[in-house]
């Protein structure tokens, strides 16, 4: 059985139409009690460097400064791995090493370009 051309665009139609109806044209009536999404426009950073994204010294010094303590203290851990024993608080500095790196070359590298 062989559907005609036309019937088929009636039966498109069917199917399209009440997707168009569920869009609202503009100006139409907003329903009581209908608070619609604030429109936020994307603002790009702005790339001269205003003192308020300039990295304050002294965190960035004491960041540092805590960085190397864990880093030193890293050295009898690794040994004690090696004789079998597992430090318990080995996987804590490591990540607070990680942290503090990442926060560090995050405030670092924007004022290399």
């Amino acid at each position: 059985m062989s559907v005609p051309p036309a019937s088929l665009l009636f039966i498109l139609l069917g199917v399209c139409t009440p997707a168009w109806s569920q869009s609202v044209p503009s100006g139409a009536p907003v329903p009581r009690g209908y608070d619609p999404p604030p429109h936020t426009v994307y603002a790009p950073p702005d790339p001269s460097g205003s003192p308020a994204q300039q990295p304050h010294p002294a965190a960035l010094q004491r960041e540092a400064k805590e960085l190397l303590e864990l880093s030193q203290s890293l050295q009898p851990d690794i040994e004690s791995l090696s004789r079998g024993l597992l430090p318990k608080d080995l996987v804590d500095k490591l990540k607070r090493i990680e942290k503090l790196s990442k926060r560090l070359r995050g405030e670092i590298a924007p004022l290399g370009n």
